[in-house]
């Protein structure tokens, strides 16, 4: 068996299923690398299935609520708003609902040096929070549709912005806090409820994320070629669950119905992601929870939570503290918001490579201070790594340059008899102590970290609109001169030239046709990807170059 030309086939393999997640991703699918599960853990939004009402409908295996009259849009763009915003974000709060319909990322710019808007409500994009209060005896009570009156607008002694919006249905009163610390993407929403009947029902608050289902949010050049390839729509995460994807494509199909709920005392949000930013409610553990998702009849999507409040006694308040995240998907930020919420940076299936690589290549950018310079550190030290593997690999392909007259005699010889010839080469590799799949093992086992790295440039939002030098001024996209792809185009064909040349005509072609393939797939890539893998095949280079004149010195003696 020729061992070569199967691990050609596997190298051909794997480009041919790079190629393929490409094209998905041009055609605005999810990448084979890292698309979210067709599946999930929320249960069908019944009332997206049924009477399309817009307020949602109580879970539980509770009966379910009269419908309301879905929400009037003209309501909410000429309903009064307020403005809540500290030093990096800025918020726009509707009367009509008191509801979250703008938030402007001030250190994410567009390409026009415009803050990102991550929250909208435009004709072309809506996408935004919300929430309110239902009941099984009684649906006409205060929830996102209705008029919020200002209470306060004001600044505490700590540099706190918070203000106040409450209003009061059939004697049950929602008071909504919002409050913004200085720095900080999380907004603190705090929701008071009282009510003076006499007979008081049992109250339920649900906090929504909307969003149309468009793929990516039009954001300028700095979102990348690759925008459509990374998870956009709902997430759940549960402490017994862990975190999970729902697919726009499954809501529409209602394949989201196995229930999903969260006990007292346990961790558990709910987020709309996209690519490099995310909203999310992260509810406090005081009260179970409900998950639900589903499509509201104007081409909306929700995803959102119950939590029962019980009876509210007349003359009480019950007082539910919930937090809003706002923001990039920053894993340093991330991770000290709530449990598994480092979760909504998706770097694929290979999660469990690329975040250590992310880490390392974190802290080395903590040193430089630039990511292509972090990146270039970050190939060398992998090279170190492999070292030993690519040295064996290098040897072994000397060796093979070594044997190279024998086997072209070796096949001249059995040219008719392919049998024979493998017998006659697999004896040669015996007794001169060569592995034939020694020169590919360093390729194969790179593949995962390549793929990792890839999935790392993509996630990373601190890889956006960063420079490197010169025409370099985003590694998030690829190359705008495309010089990067050809020069690693040239170093793979000088790579090749190392390498002994097969003895078959149809490999050697295939070996000479490969740094085009690879370069017209690269031309595509992220310039950082491109970065990484041009400088692994220059240390290549020389690392090979060397044991070649190593063994040209041995050979000549």
């Amino acid at each position: 068996m020729d061992f070569k030309k199967t691990i050609l086939w596997a190298v051909f393999s794997m480009s041919g299923l790079m190629l393929y997640s490409n094209w998905q991703v041009h055609e605005g699918k999810p990448s084979i690398f890292g698309g979210a599960p067709a599946n999930s853990t929320a249960p069908a939004d019944k009332s997206s299935t049924s009477n399309k009402a817009d307020v949602p409908n109580q879970i539980s295996g509770a009966p379910t609520v009269a419908a309301t009259p879905a929400v009037n849009t003209g309501a909410i763009e000429s309903a009064e708003k307020f403005i809540l915003k500290n030093d990096v974000l800025v918020l726009e709060i509707s009367a009509n609902g008191a509801n979250v319909i703008d938030a402007k990322l001030l250190k994410a710019l567009t390409a026009e040096n415009t803050p990102v808007e991550l929250f909208q409500y435009t004709a072309t994009h809506k996408y935004f929070a919300r929430s309110g209060l239902i009941s099984l005896n009684n649906n006409d009570l205060p929830n996102h549709t209705s008029t919020f009156k200002l209470v306060q607008a004001a600044k505490d002694d700590s540099g706190k912005h918070y203000l106040t919006l409450a209003t009061e249905r059939n004697g049950v009163k929602l008071e909504k806090t919002f409050t913004l610390n200085p720095g900080s993407y999380v907004v603190e929403v705090d929701h008071r409820v009282s009510q003076s009947s006499a007979n008081a029902s049992p109250l339920v608050l649900y906090t929504e994320l909307v969003r149309d289902g468009s793929q990516e949010q039009k954001i300028g050049p700095f979102g990348g070629a690759f925008s459509a390839s990374t998870f956009t729509g709902p997430a759940v995460y549960t402490d017994k669950e862990k975190f999970n994807k729902l697919e726009f494509t499954a809501i529409d199909k209602n394949k989201i119905t196995t229930p999903s709920q969260v006990a007292a005392g346990e961790p558990g949000w709910i987020a709309m992601v996209q690519h490099y930013f995310a909203g999310a409610w992260i509810p406090s553990d005081k009260f179970a929870r409900d998950i639900y998702a589903g499509k509201i009849d104007n081409g909306l999507y929700r995803i959102g939570m119950q939590t029962p409040l019980g009876v509210v006694a007349p003359g009480s308040i019950v007082v539910e503290k919930s937090r809003l995240f706002v923001g990039p998907q920053e894993e340093s930020i991330l991770e000290t918001i709530a449990p598994g919420f480092e979760l909504l940076k998706d770097y694929g299936y290979l999660t469990i490579l690329a975040k250590p690589i992310f880490w390392l290549l974190e802290k080395i950018h903590g040193y430089v201070g630039n990511w292509g310079w972090a990146i270039i550190l970050l190939t060398i030290l992998i090279k170190l790594v492999f070292f030993p593997l690519s040295a064996a690999s290098y040897k072994s392909m000397a060796r093979m340059k070594e044997v190279q007259p024998r086997l072209m005699a070796m096949r001249e010889q059995y040219k008719g008899d392919p049998q024979k010839l493998n017998q006659a080469m697999m004896e040669m590799y015996r007794k001169e102590k060569i592995n034939p799949l020694g020169g590919c093992l360093p390729v194969v086992i790179q593949i995962p970290v390549f793929i990792s790295l890839y999935w790392v440039l993509l996630s990373s939002v601190e890889m956006r609109g960063a420079p490197w030098v010169l025409w370099i001024h985003d590694l998030s996209v690829p190359d705008p001169y495309y010089i990067l792809p050809v020069i690693m185009a040239v170093s793979m064909f000088v790579q090749t030239k190392l390498n002994p040349t097969p003895p078959d005509p149809i490999q050697a072609k295939v070996m000479m046709y490969m740094p085009i393939i690879f370069s017209v797939m690269f031309f595509f890539f992220p310039a950082g990807l491109v970065l990484y893998w041009v400088v692994n095949n220059l240390l290549s280079i020389a690392q090979q170059w060397q044991i070649n004149q190593i063994f040209g010195k041995k050979e000549a003696k």
